[in-house]
């Protein structure tokens, strides 16, 4: 399956955020998005998903124009950057209703085993965040979108995140966005930058410096 989001418009107020936005991505990749915060990320994945209507969008799905919402006409799992979960939610619910195995889950993560009946709110910042992310991608869909994954999560739990990202990707088409640019570029295949309300397709790494995302020397 191919994604395309196309001839993005959208102003707050009379001032334009985003426009001639061009992102495409494709299942068997992951498509990531860098910029600096408030340039418009979370925005374009709300337009994306059908979230946030914009003056103007161009949705396609291999190739064929997408009249209704991502969310109605694709299986399509969104995380943002916000909890997402009711606070007294019992995990062991959580995975049920999003059919995900919580025996395969606690083989892997084995710290998670005694949590089966808390509540979500009984967690820390960072393990309802890795459950967040790890119940969206495991659970049945075609295009996964990612706000902030690596957001307040250790190290050792970003890389667990990155592996599952790896294997879902097979089947699924995951679009993501995160500041911290060094596992955005280590996880992805293709790469656009948001600058200046419009998206440029990274080709060369050093463009990111060329078009002033990062500093001369941050990636030597």
């Amino acid at each position: 399956m191919i994604f395309e989001l196309d001839n993005v418009e959208l102003y707050f107020k009379n001032k334009r955020i985003l426009n001639g936005i061009y992102l495409k991505a494709e299942t068997g990749e992951v498509t990531g998005v860098l910029g600096r915060n408030g340039c418009g990320k979370t925005s374009l994945l709300d337009i994306a998903f059908g979230n946030l209507k914009p003056k103007y969008k161009l949705i396609r799905i291999d190739s064929k124009p997408l009249l209704k919402p991502l969310y109605k006409a694709i299986s399509t799992k969104y995380l943002p950057q916000y909890d997402s979960v009711p606070k007294n939610f019992k995990l062991k619910s959580l995975f049920e209703l999003f059919e995900v195995n919580w025996t395969t889950f606690t083989d892997q993560f084995e710290d998670y085993y005694p949590y089966q009946n808390y509540k979500f709110g009984q967690l820390s910042d960072g393990q309802r965040r890795f459950i967040e992310i790890y119940i969206v991608l495991k659970s049945n869909s075609d295009i996964v979108l990612l706000d902030e994954p690596f957001n307040g999560i250790s190290p050792l739990m970003i890389e667990g995140v990155k592996h599952i990202i790896s294997d879902e990707k097979l089947n699924k088409i995951i679009i993501l966005t995160d500041h911290r640019y060094e596992d955005v570029i280590d996880i992805t295949d293709t790469l656009y930058l948001l600058n200046n309300g419009t998206t440029k397709l990274i080709k060369e790494l050093n463009e990111l410096e060329d078009y002033g995302y990062l500093s001369v020397g941050s990636l030597s």
